[in-house]
């Protein structure tokens, strides 16, 4: 009888699931750098025109993604259990639709959403392969690691990248055909002109007959918007707010959060909803590291982030118009969200 040293049978667990993954880090130490030149620039630049902005991505530092998980939970906050209730209901169509095939995800954080489409492609005994692109490496890692615990089948190619560095440097897949995820209406964050932008990369990224998974928050009564940007708990504010608290860690600020508020609001015209964070008095702040000063007057803001709303009709038309045909759409019952299978067309 043979009895196995329990360190080392962990030992080995690890070095099989070692075999069944592989992340490839595209952002070098010097692009690190570069980046972070780049962002410092971005600070500068948004606080010193008007009316001033800030990059969403300032939100997600460990405490905000902390406070973005709680967002998630909050019962204001419909889109990610909507979303979520759609993708348990069409995962199996989804996955009889494409066949075999690839799982790109496009900002992949824990891979929440990601287990359920794994689930309907397992129970077809399609081979399991996903490529999960995301900015935070040890993110990325530690639910890489999870999912390959959980599917003992599964051959995980993480990429470390910003989108666009990852879709440039996609290779022919190694089953019949790919998917390429982009849910949680992300797209919403982006203005038309990045959304332009961001579709040239999806259709140079696929190949003819490959696919693209898309959620999106679709319009709606402006009551329900503005409360799940608005939560009774404040957790939005908070996250909103912490943003400040960002900047002066990286930035060795000097930003007194008791006298900046948030405001969500939704702009009727625009279709869409704005965040803000708006300054309570006259006050100067600065920014040592960056050598920035910056006056604000009472009631000025700061627009730190947009969440655009679709009509379903118009987003279909606007995909065709890229050269990516809906094959299926799924929605709610209100319906309030919608996730839609695209295919890339021959002749795009």
């Amino acid at each position: 009888m043979q009895i196995s040293n329990p360190s080392t049978s962990k030992e080995s667990d690890c070095s099989l699931l070692k075999k069944r993954l592989w992340i490839e880090n595209l952002v070098s130490e010097t692009a690190s750098l570069e980046s972070d030149i780049l962002q410092a620039t971005d600070v500068i630049h948004g606080l010193t025109q008007s009316p001033k902005t800030l990059s969403p991505k300032y939100f997600y530092d460990d405490r905000g993604s902390v406070l973005f998980e709680e967002i998630c939970e909050l019962p204001e906050y419909y889109p990610t259990r909507t979303e979520t209730a759609i993708l348990r209901n069409c995962a199996s169509e989804i996955a009889h639709l494409t066949g075999p095939c690839e799982l790109v995800e496009l900002g992949s954080g824990s891979s929440t959403k990601t287990r359920i489409l794994l689930d309907a492609y397992q129970k077809l005994n399609h081979p399991l392969r996903y490529l999960p692109i995301d900015i935070s490496g040890g993110m990325l890692e530690k639910s890489a690691y999870e999912l390959l615990g959980d599917y003992p089948s599964l051959q995980v190619h993480g990429l470390v990248a910003t989108y666009e560095l990852a879709l440039q440097q996609l290779k022919s897949p190694p089953l019949p055909t790919r998917m390429i995820g982009f849910l949680g209406s992300t797209l919403g964050n982006l203005s038309p002109a990045e959304s332009d932008q961001f579709f040239a990369q999806i259709t140079t990224a696929l190949q003819p007959g490959e696919y693209f998974l898309l959620g999106i928050d679709l319009q709606k009564p402006p009551e329900i918007l503005e409360a799940a940007y608005n939560d009774a708990q404040g957790v939005t504010a908070a996250f909103n707010l912490n943003m400040l608290q960002h900047l002066n860690r990286r930035f060795e600020g000097n930003f007194n959060l008791q006298q900046f508020e948030h405001w969500a609001f939704y702009n009727q015209q625009e279709h869409q909803i704005e965040m803000h964070l708006r300054s309570l008095r006259s006050q100067t702040v600065q920014l040592r590291s960056l050598d920035l000063t910056v006056n604000f007057a009472a009631g000025e803001t700061v627009h730190t982030e947009i969440s655009r709303k679709f009509d379903l009709e118009k987003m279909q038309a606007y995909l065709k118009s890229k050269g990516l045909i809906s094959l299926q759409v799924w929605t709610d019952s209100h319906p309030w969200f919608a996730v839609l299978l695209c295919q890339l067309e021959a002749n795009s």
